[in-house]
């Protein structure tokens, strides 16, 4: 998961090859943070403990600053809720959303992937009726792994189609549903009203549902990933994040700035492409994967 050109890659490099703290070390560091999608209020946050260590003259060499930048980015990522889903109740009702292209459908592929290892029966709802392929592609996620599909006609109202389908998953006796949305940028504000509706069906036809409501964000597209957190979030009760495309190519920097700002947990993380690729978030591992140590 490291990365050499990405945040961590390039912090590397302001201490490689030297143990003596420069002048410029603090003002060196700040530039990577806010050009690596972290923002100003994170970075500020996480350069906090620097400054003050080096005040007191705590921090006598790189090593030192270095361990002090990775204990504040797990403090930040250390957030209550983080990493996989618990089972909250049988069935345990999971709403995906997220803009399009940011990686709901295959995501919830994955995870059921996870759930059906574990032995739990699950059924994928196709809630974003809006796009045919949407559909199709939650359709051959079920024929692939072997678990069941719940789909509406074509165009057909979104919340009626989550609210069958999670009446259908409580007689039937799924213990997972998880439910695609739609994630049209275009009519932001009738999204929003239509997720809100999307919420409010789930919880008429069972209490307490959905027990999870995950924002799936693309870590490719920087800042506008924490834009889409703070959007998403103003509209529903967000229980945590799910970042994709983490395989190489993403900065990084937006995990940071979407669990600080946001005080969002992750919960997973997508690594690649096969069902395999989604991974429980943990916090210190998450830090010690990207950072590792100062050598």
């Amino acid at each position: 998961m490291r990365e050499r050109s990405g945040l961590f890659g390039r912090l590397r490099e302001l201490f490689a090859g030297s143990h003596e703290i420069d002048p410029r070390l603090v003002e060196d560091i700040e530039e990577v943070l806010l050009t690596s999608d972290v923002g100003a209020k994170t970075t500020q946050h996480l350069l906090g403990s620097v400054r003050d260590g080096l005040a007191k003259r705590e921090l006598a060499d790189t090593d030192k600053v270095w361990s002090a930048i990775r204990d504040r980015a797990a403090e930040i990522l250390d957030l209550p809720g983080g990493g996989a889903i618990r089972d909250a109740a049988t069935p345990t009702v999971v709403l995906m959303i997220g803009v399009n292209g940011a990686g709901k459908t295959t995501t919830i592929g994955k995870l059921a992937t996870k759930f059906g290892e574990q032995g739990k029966r699950v059924l994928l709802v196709a809630g974003d009726t809006f796009r045919a392929a949407a559909v199709q592609q939650i359709q051959a996620w079920g024929k692939r792994i072997g678990c069941d599909v719940y789909a509406g006609k074509e165009g057909a109202d979104p919340a009626s189609v989550i609210f069958d389908a999670i009446g259908h998953a409580v007689t039937e006796r799924h213990d997972v549903v998880l439910c695609d949305t739609a994630g049209r940028l275009h009519t932001k504000s009738n999204l929003m009203d239509e997720l809100k509706k999307v919420h409010r069906s789930a919880q008429k036809v069972l209490a307490g549902a959905p027990h999870e409501v995950l924002l799936v964000v693309d870590g490719t597209t920087g800042q506008n990933a924490l834009q889409q957190a703070h959007e998403f979030g103003q509209a529903l009760p967000l229980s945590g994040i799910v970042l994709t495309k983490l395989d190489g190519t993403a900065k990084g920097g937006v995990v940071l700035a979407i669990a600080h700002e946001n005080k969002l947990p992750v919960r997973y993380v997508g690594v690649g492409e096969r069902a395999q690729d989604l991974r429980d978030f943990e916090a210190h591992e998450f830090v010690e994967a990207l950072l590792g140590t100062n050598d």
